[in-house]
């Protein structure tokens, strides 16, 4: 008789059918000692999809493996899919794979060595059916470095510091070849002071193309009126190169500038956090965003092409707030609100690919629920109204039964079949469900 291995933590496996012959399986393993830990996982979703020409199929598998302070993450993906209108009006095809390697090593209990290295392939047909017509293949490498430290200091505060180096090159049919790198220092300096003030400083310098410079800080602050009432504020500055799609795609509908200079952003925000009671707290916030050369496709009209640009400044101002509250222990109910208001002048009469297709208003309701005999549900609905479009609401239920070795479950996608583009010409789902059975092979007592 083959005794369970003491130190096997859990082994599970999911599968699940929907309509548009939809399958999802899911599997995973972890073993873990005091000295060693592997976990596995496994995953593969396919379906013909809702209409033509938008069917996919997603593999994935990751491996994480940990030895005294070594920790090693391999993983890869396989995601080929039909994107009807994604880029234009094209029956499009697209496969995209990636492979991922990482390394972390602890030097002692404060220091920390990272490198990790990515492999992305794309295949991409602009129709579908006439893959001779335009066919771009491209290969993307990317390296990436760092050490990193965190030190205690007097008056509970911490620092932490380091150094990064990243690296990436691209050789495709279309965009040509081309590669670039980039190295930053870094530090952030975090205190708690006093019970009731925290404040946070972080600097960042970083250099890339031609040695050209940037150097980006943080700042972030916070003080307790009462033990139920904390007020906060931040502002941050950042920066990002345009992608090799910015810089040189070209296909029919859509074409890319050479000469994009590099987006900046600084952003401001504050805010309050309420605890009402133990079981009930409410945060607000408000917020600036402002973009100086933001990146975007633009377009004169629809018979036109969209064409990389940089605007000049874009200024963002937004509110969110979120309500969280616990009803008899079992039943957590949440809301959330964000309003989101750009100054348009700078598009002078085009249309935008991205930055403009945002969401004004938007509106989350969630409801869950955990029972002592093993049920839990879950139910959200979400409305939102984007840019000069009508509103719309989607409304997603979960169930599962949580005990046991054998737990089905039923998950319920946009029960009313709302019609909806979150990209303008790209249609989304309408009602869809999943069920399936998710088995626990083992599990420790």
């Amino acid at each position: 008789m083959i005794s369970k291995p003491p130190a096997l933590s859990e082994v599970r496996f999911r599968s699940g059918f929907g309509n548009w012959g939809t399958q999802q399986q899911h599997a995973s393993a972890a073993y873990v000692t005091k000295l060693f830990s592997q976990h596995l996982t496994l995953a593969r979703d396919f379906s013909r999809g809702f209409m033509a020409n938008r069917d996919y199929r997603n593999l994935s598998v990751a491996s994480q493996t940990q030895v005294r302070q070594t920790e090693v993450t391999l993983a890869l993906n396989d995601r080929p899919y039909g994107a009807e209108q994604f880029y234009g009006n094209f029956n499009s095809w697209e496969r995209t794979k990636g492979w991922f390697a990482g390394v972390k090593q602890g030097l002692g209990k404060k220091t920390d060595l990272l490198f990790a290295y990515r492999r992305n392939t794309d295949l991409f047909v602009l129709y579908r059916d006439r893959p001779q017509v335009f066919t771009n293949r491209h290969i993307v490498e990317t390296w990436q470095a760092s050490l990193r430290r965190s030190d205690e200091l007097p008056w509970n505060s911490r620092l932490h510091y380091g150094a990064e180096f990243l690296g990436d090159r691209i050789v495709s049919n279309n965009l040509g070849q081309h590669s670039r790198a980039r190295s930053a220092v870094y530090a952030a300096y975090d205190i708690r002071a006093l019970k009731r003030f925290s404040l946070t400083i972080g600097l960042r310098d970083e250099i890339y193309r031609n040695l050209q410079q940037q150097f980006n800080p943080s700042a972030g602050v916070g003080y307790w009126l009462t033990q139920r009432a904390k007020l906060r504020a931040s502002a941050s500055r950042a920066f990002r190169l345009p992608t090799y799609t910015d810089l040189y795609y070209r296909d029919p509908g859509n074409v890319g500038n050479p000469l994009l200079r590099p987006e900046h952003a600084s952003t401001y925000e504050g805010g309050l956090d309420l605890s009402l009671s133990k079981e009930s707290k409410l945060a607000v916030t408000m917020f600036q965003r402002r973009e100086k050369d933001g990146i975007d496709f633009v377009r004169r009209s629809s018979a036109d092409i969209w064409r990389a640009t940089n605007f000049q400044a874009l200024n963002f101002t937004g509110f969110e707030s979120q309500f969280t509250v616990v009803v008899a222990r079992k039943h957590r109910i949440e809301l959330s609100y964000t309003g989101l208001n750009g100054a348009q002048t700078v598009l002078a009469g085009q249309q935008s690919k991205y930055v403009f297709n945002y969401p004004r208003h938007s509106g989350v309701a969630t409801w869950q629920a955990a029972w002592n005999n093993g049920l839990f549900a879950r139910t959200r609905i979400g409305a939102i109204e984007r840019l000069g479009r009508s509103p719309y609401a989607v409304w997603d239920t979960f169930f599962s039964y949580q005990k046991g070795r054998v737990r089905p479950y039923l998950q319920l996608a946009n029960i009313t079949s709302t019609r909806y583009e979150e990209l303008i010409g790209v249609r989304m789902p309408g009602r869809s469900f999943v069920g399936g059975l998710e088995l626990v092979l083992y599990r420790p007592r």
